[in-house]
């Protein structure tokens, strides 16, 4: 076996809302889960489930999971069709195309083994890989993030990509060269702690890292897209950028919101008050402060301040309310003994 106890699975039924289901007889797990969420990929979906057998097969048992994320080809046909060869293949068909955060939360929902892993499905992550990933979960680590040494992507993107890379890695203080790789390995335990809602999937590892998890990379090997083609562009590198802000936040105030809240309402009121004590001290003089503008600055930054610290304080209860239910179930335990 890779790694400790075996997570019981939960059903696999069709329901429409991926939640999970009861606890069902099921034969035994699989070692790895290989999560592959994919649109409009169905010309890569053979060659890419071949590979994973290949790679995965002398190893021990597998499940790979193909989510169709509402693809207008034949993808779901073909995901059927790999199913009926070979029962290691399954799928899930979301109605619509829901982006790949909800296609990688409805994969790892009905994934059954102890180590999940996330790949791309246009064939430019190699399977060939799979070994080494597991093998660095095996050393005891908790996520195993790929390194694409030499990308085979266009020029504006690899250049877009290593800038914010390094953004990120400078920010959140986790030193990985390609956090937002798709080919990712990761004990339950991670996905189970770590939301991946919105596009937070790319910033797995440092939420990750946050928790105290363990967390490693190692080179892979990058090819050329052979079908499809790429959605990358300007609208995600926007949406990067909004989700790097919320990732910091969520990795250095999550837990006390009032340290970043109450620090700019302190900054704000001590400056408006400031202002107003040294426009006093000038109308006590006789000189008129009604016609300055420097009043207007002074009472809007005192109100701005005390707004902030107000927000700050509804943050911490919001906060402590929610530490307070989950108490038990969040504490970043790693092991026990005794017990």
């Amino acid at each position: 076996m890779l790694v400790g106890p075996i997570v019981q699975p939960v059903s696999t039924t069709t329901d429409s809302d991926m939640r999970p289901g009861p606890l069902v007889a099921a034969s035994e797990p699989p070692e790895v889960s290989i999560v592959i969420p994919g649109l409009n990929e169905s010309q890569s979906l053979a060659e890419l489930a071949r590979r994973v057998h290949v790679a995965l097969e002398p190893l021990g048992s597998y499940e790979l999971i193909f989510v169709d994320d509402g693809s207008t080809d034949d993808s779901w046909q073909r995901i059927v069709a790999l199913h009926e060869e070979n029962p290691n293949v399954r799928g899930v068909c979301l109605r619509r195309n829901f982006g790949k955060a909800m296609a990688l939360t409805a994969g790892f929902r009905v994934a059954r083994a102890p180590v999940l892993v996330m790949m791309d499905a246009d064939l430019q992550d190699d399977p060939d890989e799979l070994p080494r990933f597991l093998d660095k979960i095996r050393e005891g680590f908790d996520v195993v993030v790929g390194w694409k040494v030499k990308r085979k992507d266009p020029l504006n993107r690899r250049l877009l990509s290593r800038f914010f890379n390094g953004t990120v890695s400078w920010l959140t203080n986790v030193e990985l060269h390609d956090m937002n790789c798709g080919f990712k390995a990761l004990r339950r335990e991670v996905i189970e702690t770590v939301p991946i809602y919105g596009d937070l999937f790319r910033f797995i590892a440092a939420l990750a890292s946050a928790q105290g998890f363990r967390i490693t990379e190692i080179p892979i090997t990058h090819h050329s897209r052979q079908f499809g083609r790429s959605r990358y562009g300007l609208e995600r590198v926007l949406r990067g950028t909004f989700d790097l802000i919320s990732v910091l936040f969520l990795i250095r105030y999550a837990r006390s919101p009032m340290h970043l809240f109450g620090m700019v309402g302190l900054l704000l009121g001590c400056g408006g008050t400031l202002i107003n004590i040294y426009l006093s001290v000038l109308w006590f003089g006789g000189h008129g402060i009604g016609s300055r503008p420097l009043l207007m600055l002074g009472v809007l930054m005192t109100i701005i301040g005390v707004q902030f610290a107000s927000l700050g304080l509804l943050g911490e209860f919001l906060a402590y309310q929610g530490q307070k239910r989950g108490y038990r179930d969040t504490l970043p335990v790693r092991e026990r003994v005794g017990f």
